[in-house]
Order: structure tokens, then sequence, then C-alpha cells
């Protein structure tokens, strides 16, 4: 039974981040309460704490945990409690986030189980960045999953392949029987070998794009760009052929320099089955919301194959206290290739 009480990290003046005493939530029709044990950090974190400051909102976007209590609607024998649950809320914004003690999750959207053998702290950070690579994978394109790979040769550039979506995408494209071309800092080029890339290229050359269009003979069609700024939209531009091609693009993309190059955005937030007006307008459809569940049960058969590494973690010390400083280090742009996660029993105690 949880308690009434519980501490969350909630967003201050600024962007800054304070812990505070909190009541519980309560789980509502189709919503599960979790019990978390560990959560991980986006962008999308800091990012909403600053820029849109909903002061006093918790705040945070993926977790794992343990299933505490079941609200009413919830689909018979789709969870119970003491079940190991991981995914990702929408933080920042409401009483309700990933950063905290206690939080309500939708039952069906955007939430699997812990993979068998993972732990608490690799689990956390199976939400925001995992569902997106399966949007850029399989909305914004559609390639094979590596449930049934392809035999065709099919040629996809990873901009930005240590990233922690990247390093999802990569993985998946790979087992998928694609040929994956990546982007990376020199520093992150055998990690992103090691998942799965054929060739990777150092985006900070000038001539990185050229290189890459040389190296696929003019023939590049398809993209994912999971830093999606100017600098590697450049590169991307530079490196598709002649013929144009799809980008998928994780935020407003810069307009491309021809016609035949089409951009398609993917949100990871239409995954959870809400309507939103931040930082556009969603309205969830049946159709989308299909799509999640397909989406979360293909994350959980391609983890139950054992063949997928989660991103290196950075732990970082205090749990919820622990989280101001977390996003000062990513918002001064020192996080490369790990996925900074915290733990709950980490938190100082009065």
């Amino acid at each position: 039974m949880a308690p009434s009480k519980h501490l969350a990290a909630t967003v201050g003046p600024a962007g800054s981040v304070i812990v505070k005493e909190l009541d519980v939530p309560k789980p509502g029709p189709g919503e599960i309460l979790v019990k978390v044990v560990a959560f991980a950090q986006n962008p999308t974190d800091w990012k909403t704490a600053k820029f849109v400051n909903r002061v006093g909102a918790v705040t945070g976007t993926d977790f794992s945990g343990v299933v505490e209590e079941i609200g009413p609607d919830v689909p018979e024998g789709l969870w119970k409690v003491g079940d190991r649950v991981a995914g990702y809320v929408r933080g920042g914004l409401y009483p309700n986030g990933a950063f905290a003690e206690y939080l309500v999750a939708s039952a069906q959207y955007g939430v699997l189980p812990v993979p068998e053998g993972w732990s608490f702290e690799d689990a956390a950070q199976l939400g925001c960045a995992a569902f997106t690579a399966l949007q850029t994978l399989y909305q914004s394109h559609n390639f094979p999953t590596p449930l049934n790979p392809t035999t065709t040769p099919i040629t996809l550039l990873v901009s930005g392949g240590a990233s922690s979506v990247g390093q999802w995408v990569v993985q998946f494209a790979k087992q998928a029987g694609l040929y994956v071309i990546a982007t990376a800092s020199a520093k992150n080029f055998d990690l992103v070998k090691s998942l799965g890339a054929d060739e990777v290229f150092d985006y900070k050359e000038p001539d990185a794009g050229a290189k890459i269009k040389a190296s696929t003979k003019g023939e590049l069609k398809y993209v994912i760009d999971t830093i999606s700024e100017e600098s590697s939209a450049k590169v991307v531009f530079d490196a598709l052929g002649d013929e144009g091609g799809v980008i998928a693009a994780l935020l407003k993309y810069p307009t491309p320099p021809r016609d035949n190059i089409k951009v398609v955005n993917s949100a990871a937030f239409d995954m959870l089955g809400k309507d939103y007006e931040i930082p556009m307008k969603h309205v969830s459809t049946p159709a989308v919301k299909e799509r999640s569940v397909r989406f979360g049960k293909l994350l959980s058969d391609v983890l139950a194959t054992g063949k997928v590494k989660p991103n290196p973690v950075l732990l970082l010390p205090n749990g919820l206290a622990g989280v101001q400083n977390g996003y000062q280090y990513m918002a001064d742009g020192k996080v490369s290739a790990q996925k900074i996660t915290y733990r709950i029993a980490d938190t100082p105690r009065a």
C-alpha cells in the first residue's frame, strides 16, 4: 500500500529543480501506480523545466519500478501488483512526473515489462528514446524489423549514432538486415560500431556529408537524424543522393535545399495515448493508440531476444537531489554516448 506522501523533484523558478513532499498521485481509469526504483534523463526534461517552466510540476519522463496499485478499467491480466515495469510519462507539466518516488502511468501506452536480466538502472531508459527510435524506423520510415529482417540491401544513415535514440536505431536497423552508416564523434566510433554500424563518419569534419555521398555512390535515400539541428542537417543534405530521399527528424528541421527531400517528424509523446498542446497540438486517435501498443510489444519482443544492449549508464549520485546537477550537466553539452540515470534509494533523507 502506497503512503499518502512522497518525495518528488519539482520544477522551480528559471528551470531549477526543488525536491518537495507531495501527495502520492492516484491511478485513474486505465492507469497504474508505480513505485519508482530508477529514472533516466532526456533533453526534453531540462528543456521543459527551463523553457516551459511550469513551477510546481513534477519533472522527468523515463522510469523503471514496480507496480504498486492497479486503477479501474485496466484490462484483466495486463499487470499485477509487484510486476517490474518501465516506460515514460509526460513530465514537467503536471503534478505527476517520473522523477518521484511514485508516479501514475498508462497501463497500455508507453510502458512495458522490464526485460529478463535487465537491472532497474538499465531499464529506466526504456521510454522516450526507445519509443522515438521505433517511430523513426517504422512510422516515419517503413523498414523491416529485427523479427523479420530483410534480405534486400537497404542503406540507412543514422545521424548521431551515439545519441540515446541513435544507439537504439543502429541496433534495430542492423538486426533488421539494413546496411547502417552512422555519424558520431571520433571518440565514440568503437561504441557505434559495436552496436552494428557498418561505417561511421566524424560529423565534425567539414566534408563529412560529401564523404558519405561518395561512400554510398550518390544513392543514399534514407536518413534518421537524431540530432536534428542546423549542423547535422547540413551533413545530411550533403550526403543524400541527387534523387533525394526521406529524413526522419526529431525536432523542427531546417528547410531542405531540394524539393525531392522530404522531412517527417516524430514526437514520442504521441505514443502516450493522450491529447496535448505543448510543444505542438496533438490529438490522440485510436490508430495512434493502436500503434503505441504495437510498438510496445515490438520493443518487448526484440528485447527478449537478448541481442539489444542498453545505452551505457552514467549513474549520478543523490537520487532526486541530484537532478539539478544532472540538468546543468546536460544543458552544458557534457553528455556523450551515456544515459544519465538516478536511483530513488540514493536520495538523501532528512
